[in-house]
């Protein structure tokens, strides 16, 4: 059995709740493994660079990196569950702030 998308999510938020969009990809292996994944929150509006990525976490390119305004950074990944946890944190706390780097 091949590799397969689990989660494929896309949100689109009204002004009031920050702008712009919420993507969420999944991919696990034959074992229910994930072996890829891509969270992100996408607003041109508050940044333009990154194809408007104002914060995102994923495994592309084989390590565990967050991206936040432009910046991309090594991170931890202990589990999916905690992930999003720490993202939805996150995605709140600049929606909150108005997007400002946080």
């Amino acid at each position: 059995m091949a590799d397969r998308k689990i989660r494929d999510e896309r949100y689109f938020l009204s002004k009031k709740k920050g702008n712009g969009q919420i993507r969420r990809e999944v991919w696990v292996d034959e074992k229910g493994k994930v072996i890829r994944y891509n969270l992100t929150y996408i607003n041109h509006r508050t940044f333009q660079g990154d194809n408007g990525r104002v914060l995102g976490y994923d495994n592309k390119h084989g390590s565990h990196h967050r991206h936040l305004m432009g910046t991309t950074n090594a991170t931890e990944f202990s589990s999916l569950e905690e992930l999003e946890e720490q993202f939805d944190k996150e995605w709140n706390k600049l929606r909150k702030s108005g997007a400002k780097r946080i």
